[in-house]
């Protein structure tokens, strides 16, 4: 999957997992903190959750516009790892207002939008060298499986920073308790003496009164995200080490317009438009603009009404097989059973790797039968992990996706990056499609006042839906930013990929901002916006499609 690939996609790889790591395991239990620590509704908390995504999204044009007029793209990324690492040591910071986390999410927006489209740019610059270019698109694939490698293990190490601090205080972390504690603090007590039982469970002697052990749950909650804040700061300084220490690969890439043009050995490399060139490319990145806001908007509800569906909707006991799929300890060794069957079984391999996968299949399967068989019968799952499918997802199904446009392509039929980003468009309506079904008989968010469902769906209604939307994430999200590399203008490269960023900025808005039809609608219909939103976006883009494809040309 990596031949013909420069070594420095593999210096971005690392980097981006790194700080994508960091943002995930925050972003895991964000919505949470803000509702254990202060108490939110979920509206409240959109309104959090959409304001800092479309910092996070939007000030790369900021990010862009330094580094392609004053200090380019190595040293602008630099900074923004550094200013990320201060962001989140702010949040891991225990028992502060409101006030302090909005100054912390302004730091990691602004680290972020340093950081992330300058990443893209120095990408793509890689694949402007002509012995490269025909594997861009397949090279932001893998790009953005490092994204996903990242994502993938931070809902985890959420978890277990969260249940660490949880242990240590002889508590365990259950979403009716803490809607009980806060209702207790607003003179509530319609379920006090569930709270007072609770209490008494956990601390035994050590239990005051109700009123007490409400604070000191909430206090306790609060504090296990603020650990997981800070395994994302941590997450930084490998970011930063990777970037530094092999910047030998990638300092060939790592030039703007401005610094060759300034540079004697590389300015005959400027590449000059015309301004109906310019204009022509612009006009194309704006409409693909346009369309991506819509698929952000319906996508990001991942961390918002999909996370709600998943603590107030979905079944938080299962059965010890069902839990496989939320604990590493033994998803991992069946991921890699399942690997060694396909090494022991697939064409054309040798003794030697058949011999590889058996041992695979034998060791790894015995190993996730191991761990298996401690678990309960009924094993409790923290809502957030589910928030680790869509990139476990990414990482099996990007070696899938980039092989079957390695075929297309060697036929002759591999579809354009403008029809990808179509087709995953209509992928993503079929996605919400499954969350309509899903939600049929369940009482709306206004009857439940954000309390827990006494009807609980199956986990695999959001599984299902998670895979789907993956796979619309392959068709679009890295076909979009090789679009951004091969149309933008070459003296304006930061600015577009902050450009793509901006405009996934005011989709991620409009996903905390939809979240006033929650309350408003019954589920089906909330989702139903979705799919239309989806829907009317994919026939707008095979409308115009043909102005697509003849700026890449």
């Amino acid at each position: 999957m990596l031949k013909n690939h420069p070594k420095g996609l593999l210096v971005a790889f690392f980097a981006n997992m790194g700080e994508r790591f960091g943002y995930y395991t925050m972003l895991a239990v964000f919505v949470y903190y803000l509702q254990a620590k202060f108490g939110f509704s979920t509206e409240e908390a959109g309104h959090y959750y959409g304001g800092f995504l479309f910092g996070i999204y939007f000030l790369p044009l900021l990010g862009g516009w330094v580094a392609d007029k004053f200090l380019g793209y190595g040293k602008t990324i630099l900074l923004g790892i550094i200013i990320l690492f201060l962001g989140y040591l702010l949040m891991a910071i225990p028992d502060r207002g409101l006030g302090l986390i909005i100054v912390a999410l302004t730091v990691i927006s602004l680290g972020t939008g340093f950081f992330k489209g300058n990443l893209q740019a120095l990408v793509g610059n890689m694949y402007d060298d002509p012995r490269y270019d025909k594997n861009r698109d397949n090279a932001f694939n893998i790009f953005y499986m490092g994204i996903n490698i990242g994502a993938f293990f931070a809902p985890s190490a959420a978890t277990a920073a969260s249940n660490f601090i949880l242990k240590s205080k002889g508590l365990v972390y259950d979403p009716k308790i803490l809607d009980y504690s806060h209702a207790v603090l607003k003179n509530n007590l319609a379920n006090a003496d569930a709270l007072k039982s609770f209490g008494i469970e956990h601390l035994g002697a050590n239990f005051t009164n109700i009123t007490e052990f409400a604070k000191f749950y909430i206090d306790s909650v609060a504090q296990s995200y603020n650990a997981a804040f800070g395994v994302a700061a941590a997450s930084m300084i490998i970011s930063l080490i990777i970037f530094v220490a092999f910047k030998k690969y990638y300092k060939d890439a790592d030039l703007t317009e401005k610094q060759k043009a300034a540079s004697e050995e590389h300015k005959d490399k400027v590449v000059e438009l015309t301004p109906e060139q310019t204009r022509e490319r612009m006009t194309a990145l704006g409409l693909v603009f346009f369309v991506v806001i819509f698929f952000w908007m319906a996508f990001h509800q991942n961390g918002f009404t999909l996370s709600v569906f998943a603590k107030n909707y979905t079944e938080f006991t299962v059965s010890k097989i069902t839990y496989i799929f939320f604990d590493l300890k033994a998803f991992l060794p069946l991921l890699m059973t399942i690997i060694g069957l396909i090494v022991l079984f697939r064409k054309n391999l040798s003794n030697a790797w058949r011999g590889v996968g058996a041992a695979m299949v034998v060791g790894f399967g015995l190993l996730t039968y191991y761990v298996v068989q401690g678990f309960d019968e009924q094993m409790a799952i923290a809502p957030q992990k589910f928030q680790h499918f869509n990139p476990i997802f990414i990482v099996f199904l990007t070696p899938v996706i980039v092989s079957f446009f390695t075929w297309l392509r060697s036929k002759g039929k591999e579809p354009s990056a403008p029809k990808k980003i179509g087709i995953g468009m209509i992928i993503t309506g079929i996605g919400f499609m499954v969350m309509i079904l899903a939600s049929m008989g369940l009482l709306s968010p206004r009857e439940l006042n954000d309390g827990v469902s006494p009807m609980l769906r199956s986990p695999y209604w959001l599984i299902g839906t998670y895979f789907t939307l993956t796979i619309a994430e392959l068709f679009l999200s890295p076909m979009g930013i090789s679009f951004v590399s091969k149309v933008a203008p070459p003296k304006y490269k930061g600015l577009m990929q902050g450009g793509w960023l901006g405009a996934t900025a005011i989709g991620n808005l409009l996903a905390g901002l939809i979240g006033i039809f929650w309350d408003k609608l019954e589920l089906w219909q909330f989702f139903a916006i979705l799919v239309v939103m989806s829907w009317l976006s994919a026939t707008f883009i095979f409308a115009i499609m043909r102005k697509l494809e003849n700026a890449t040309k």
